[in-house]
């Protein structure tokens, strides 16, 4: 064995003889593991709150009002966009939120106020029939992004900005060239500009074609309170519809795609003539599944909820196994025995990294799989993730206690004292992780894990974000300003620079 392999059992032989710091760890694991059994509570079973799966094998929200007729082939739809109105719920705590649900009915606001979500949508579709999850292209006008291009729910591409309204309508027109969708807008029917266009392998000769509109739930943060969100109502007036290809003609039919049993009235899909066009009203959404206040369910973050108070007691273990040898005098034969210090800290490290990871290791794959079902059985959905995803979350949580577990022993070399290292190290790592997911506004939240080293909590972000979803991206639902990569090198950098200023202690001062 070598000198450090030597240096390094020795370390062990400290670290396991001292029953109190083992039995620290498998209470840190057991303390990860008993979190995971949430007691949140929801109203789905394992057969229901399940999203439709699209194309590319992502959960979806496919809920729209569709006014469609058969295409055979190629050939086009054009429409006039004349306006865009909507309904959100009432504002949260007003007397109107409160009977929102009574005063519903045929005609009636049902309590909702004026106003239009930044996502609400209202275009051209060409879709693979009106099954949920199925391929489809659309170019449509947005409530506050301009016109998109937007085809299998996870791609979106821009188009010109602006609203419309009576006094600046926006023209729309898809067309079908094999599977190729094209979109394309204008602002006075004559000089056409293309939006995008997509390739949708598989289409079938026959599909569906038409007008749509959708609007997703409202978002709004409450502060420390959380989040509220409501369903919201859009309507689109369209006109000068005209269609080419096989199976053009007068007939439109109507259907409100995905719309749930027992919708109220209000937010229910219909279509109106009106003029010589339509009036479409809808509700719901054409976009990928999301966790969080826009979603129906928490991610598999929510699993390792209990990460922060298994690290606590990680990083406690961290601080005594250095500051340890210096309340109790033994560090002059520590270092007599390994006069290359940089060395025996080093090894050090290894053991209380080691232990550390293990047992991360084990208890986040305990969480992972036991919280899941646990949330399930609870009513509570959680959106499935892969299993590199999954893998990933786990082997991440363990990197995430054993490089803290380092930071601790590196700051407590430094310090030489338990308490006031203890504190240290959590004010870095836990303090901020708590602040942000409660009290803190959402940027000040956000800074913080960016620059502390609780950013590695990143590597449990199992939920994908997405710019045309409107959705509380923050760390309480599972979602971290920086990707796991680099939300864990941060951690890592303030790791190295710990130990690197103990060594340097180290070999400066006397024992």
């Amino acid at each position: 064995m070598t000198g450090f392999g030597r240096l390094t059992r020795t370390e062990w032989t400290k670290f396991r003889t001292v029953r109190g710091r083992l039995a620290a760890m498998l209470v840190a694991g057991g303390v990860i593991l008993g979190l995971a059994l949430s007691p949140m509570s929801g109203t789905c079973t394992r057969d229901t709150c399940g999203q439709p799966v699209g194309p590319e094998g992502e959960q979806v929200r496919d809920s729209f009002y569709f006014l469609h007729q058969p295409l055979t082939g190629d050939g086009a739809i054009t429409a006039r966009l004349t306006s865009m109105t909507g309904l959100l719920p009432p504002e949260p705590g007003s007397a109107s939120e409160d009977d929102e649900r009574a005063a519903i009915g045929p005609g009636g606001s049902g309590g909702m106020r004026p106003g239009l979500v930044p996502w609400a949508k209202a275009g051209l579709i060409v879709k693979d029939g009106t099954g949920q999850g199925t391929t489809y292209a659309a170019v449509m006008a947005t409530g506050g992004h301009g016109v998109r291009m937007q085809h299998d729910y996870v791609h979106d591409r821009a188009g010109q900005p602006g609203a419309v309204s009576d006094t600046a309508p926006r023209w729309l027109r898809l067309t079908r060239d094999g599977d190729t969708i094209t979109g394309e807008e204008s602002t006075d029917g004559v000089i056409w500009t293309t939006v995008g266009a997509a390739e949708l392998d598989g289409l079938p000769a026959t599909v569906r074609i038409g007008l749509f509109v959708t609007s997703p739930q409202h978002v709004e943060a409450l502060g420390a309170a959380g989040s509220a969100s409501a369903p919201t109502v859009a309507a689109a007036t369209f006109d000068a519809i005209t269609r080419t290809g096989a199976g053009a003609g007068p007939g439109w039919s109507g259907e409100a795609i995905g719309e749930p049993p027992g919708t109220p009235e209000q937010e229910r899909g219909r279509h109106e003539p009106a003029g010589d066009g339509f009036v479409l009203t809808g509700s719901g959404d054409i976009a990928p599944a999301v966790a969080g206040a826009a979603g129906l369910g928490v991610s598999v973050t929510q699993t390792l909820a209990g990460t922060f108070a298994g690290l606590v007691l990680v990083v406690v273990v961290g601080t005594v196994f250095m500051t340890g040898e210096y309340r109790r005098g033994m560090i002059r034969t520590t270092l007599a025995a390994s006069p290359r210090r940089g060395r025996m800290l080093l090894a050090k490290a290894v053991v209380v990294g080691g232990v550390t990871f293990v047992v991360g290791l084990v208890s986040a794959a305990a969480a992972v799989t036991i919280g899941r079902e646990s949330l399930l059985d609870n009513g509570v959905y959680v959106l499935p993730v892969s299993t590199p995803t999954a893998w990933r979350m786990i082997v991440g949580t363990g990197a995430l206690l054993a490089v803290a577990a380092v930071l601790a022993l590196g700051i407590g070399a430094m310090l030489r004292r338990s308490a006031g290292a203890i504190t240290a190290v959590i004010v870095l790592t836990v303090l901020p992780y708590l602040l942000a997911l409660t009290v803190l506004p959402a940027t000040a939240g956000q800074w913080l894990l960016r620059v502390t080293p609780a950013a590695a909590f990143a590597v449990q972000q199992s939920a994908k974000q997405y710019a045309q979803v409107e959705n509380l991206y923050t760390p309480a639902g599972g979602y971290f300003p920086l990707p796991w990569w680099a939300g864990f090198a941060v951690l890592c950098l303030w790791a190295g620079a710990a130990l690197a200023g103990a060594g340097v202690l180290l070999r400066r001062r006397d024992a």
